[in-house]
């Protein structure tokens, strides 16, 4: 398959388009964040693994799945359900309600799944308190988690290529994060483990397809008289020889995902709706944020080699 073969599209003469529509997007994902602030008290809708609560542990003696569970336990409202173990058992992650103990809420959780399935046919294998304190230490490392990613990417950036591509994807990678937890902001999407894990795989997906926009802009440089190129031609080239594998990757990528959207049930709906969102938005960023930043970097700081050696060129004296 060969799709946009040929391509000639314009794209960093849209830059200014693009950083419009970026801009805007960052703005609403902040404006998104300081609401919550003021309404839940923190920046983004944390569960039980960050805030605190209880954890459930329960072994049915019959064949039952996380729906029957989900449906007994208040179906759209009912905590977070997970299998753990065997195929019978289930891990039951609840908030603790104030002036509720961990007794209190294995108790509940005992008759509502009495009352749907009856007396006998389960019993509550252990039940365990995740304390506040566990929640915030767990929102520090995966903050730094992130961090420390931004870190190696420009180290290793800086080495493979040149400092100005290492910046142009921070830049970029920073992008993406921003307008993805703007989202989970704005939709009130609770903040767990694999929505960390999710945020992280869009960190590694959006550099990959911005490294190979980046390898191509430096073969373009290193080819004879690569160098002597318009700037802005040079880079739509190399981004236009790049959107068949762009495209495709991006494409089959999110086809899976829209399919374990449909078909993965409300476990992994959230990890699998911020997977989808980070794909697109970071498909969109390797092509208008990474490489028109690049240009600016280069144009606002020469850094790099051909800024060292336009430097080093001889100056024409005047007559």
């Amino acid at each position: 398959m060969r799709l946009f073969s040929g391509a000639h599209y314009e794209f960093i003469e849209k830059r200014k388009k693009a950083y419009v529509f970026s801009g805007t997007l960052i703005v609403v994902s902040l404006a998104a964040m300081v609401f919550n602030i003021f309404t839940l008290g923190s920046w983004l809708d944390y569960g039980v693994d960050f805030t605190g609560g209880s954890l459930v542990q329960v072994k049915f003696h019959k064949d039952v799945t996380a729906g029957d569970l989900r449906a007994a336990l208040g179906g759209a409202q009912a905590p977070l359900i997970t299998r753990f173990g065997e195929a019978s058992e289930f891990l039951i992650r609840a908030p603790l309600a104030e002036g509720l103990s961990i007794d209190d809420v294995a108790a509940q959780v005992s008759d509502q799944l009495t009352a749907a399935f009856g007396k006998g046919t389960f019993e509550v294998e252990s039940k365990d308190l995740v304390s506040a304190k566990v929640g915030g230490e767990l929102q520090r490392k995966a903050a730094m988690a992130i961090l420390f990613s931004f870190v190696l990417t420009l180290i290793y950036l800086a080495m493979r290529f040149e400092l100005r591509f290492g910046m142009a994807a921070v830049v970029a990678t920073i992008h993406d994060i921003t307008i993805t937890l703007g989202f989970l902001a704005a939709f009130r999407v609770q903040i767990d483990l694999p929505s960390v894990a999710a945020i992280l795989t869009i960190v590694g997906y959006s550099l990959n397809d911005t490294i190979v926009v980046f390898d191509r802009i430096r073969e373009n440089l290193n080819k004879k008289g690569g160098r002597r190129r318009d700037p802005v031609e040079l880079l739509d080239s190399s981004v236009n020889e790049t959107l068949p594998r762009t495209v495709l990757t991006s494409g089959t990528t999110i086809a899976v995902l829209v399919a374990l959207l449909l078909l993965g049930g409300a476990v992994i709906r959230d990890f699998t709706l911020v997977l989808i969102l980070g794909i697109v938005i970071g498909t969109y960023s390797s092509i208008f944020v990474a490489t028109p930043a690049l240009l600016e970097i280069q144009d606002r700081w020469g850094l790099g080699k051909s800024a060292e050696k336009k430097k080093k060129k001889p100056q024409a004296v005047p007559v």
